[in-house]
């Protein structure tokens, strides 16, 4: 009995120890599901994070965040790009309607916006190519008195109509997804013609690859656009760093200013500064 009572009581406090370590790795298991869970909701609702940011908000290190983010890759949950991840839906090939782009990063296309319109002159024949931030800048131009604005866009030209603003629409076959007309009809009336500033907008945007769009008829009129226009300055939130669609519009050497907000990635900023293209962050 004795023996029986010795025995006992020498394995009760491992067995103690043993389940409190057991309740400690399931506490940690849980806390990084929700962390994950979270991350996933951040990259619905923005469209894009980093792991600087993730680290900052989590208050974990990047390491940790690094590794959440490498897991839900694995899953297939998110894409993962140097810096940080975005949606897992984001593929080359991805061409989402304006309607559900509109939803997205609405303050920063608005900022972007101001901004943009602050650099147009009296006067200036402006392109503007399809797409919701230069909708937004087509809204801000709407008081101009005196300027021109060739789009190949459909709701670009109705939110400009009833407004002292001359608008050129290039004519072409409608791709209802984006409401732009494109094909040889739209280049061969936007090669007759010559632009002072072309505002550009675009899908992804990789620094050493170049502008991209998952659509090719689209990325042929966009490149007339760059031919025909004296400066070129492509308009963008940051969500569109690192991203490479399907076709490729022009190289960022094409470039001369890139307006954006402050969310762009640190390494891709200065690539661009060192290529000599200028940087408004807004």
């Amino acid at each position: 009995m004795k023996r029986y009572k010795k025995k006992c009581e020498t394995k009760q406090p491992p067995r103690v120890e043993t389940s409190a370590r057991q309740a400690a790795s399931k506490l940690i298991l849980v806390l990084n599901e929700e962390r994950r869970r979270a991350i996933l909701d951040l990259i619905t609702r923005q469209g894009r994070v980093l792991v600087t940011e993730l680290s900052r908000d989590f208050e974990t290190s990047q390491v940790t965040i690094r590794k959440d983010l490498e897991i839900l890759h694995a899953h297939g949950l998110v894409h993962r790009t140097h810096g940080g991840a975005l949606p897992a839906r984001e593929g080359a090939l991805e061409d989402p309607t304006l309607r559900e782009k509109e939803k997205l990063h609405r303050q920063e296309k608005m900022r972007i916006a101001e901004c943009a319109a602050g650099k147009v002159k009296e006067g200036q024949v402006i392109i503007l190519d399809s797409g919701t931030t230069t909708t937004a800048i087509a809204r801000a131009l709407r008081n101009f008195r005196s300027l021109t604005i060739v789009t190949n866009a459909l709701n670009i030209a109705a939110e400009l109509a009833g407004t002292s603003v001359e608008v050129i629409l290039t004519g072409g076959t409608l791709r209802k997804n984006s409401f732009s007309l494109v094909g040889p009809i739209a280049e061969e009336t936007l090669r007759r013609l010559s632009a002072d500033l072309l505002f550009l907008g675009v899908d992804g945007f990789d620094v050493h690859f170049g502008l991209s769009t998952p659509n090719l008829l689209e990325a042929k009129v966009n490149r007339v656009m760059l031919d025909v226009a004296k400066r070129t300055v492509v308009v963008c939130d940051s969500s569109k760093f690192g991203r490479r669609s399907l076709s490729l519009i022009a190289p960022p050497s094409a470039l001369h200013e890139i307006i954006t907000d402050r969310g762009i990635p640190k390494s891709d900023l200065r690539v661009l500064k060192q290529s000599g293209i200028d940087v408004t962050l807004v």
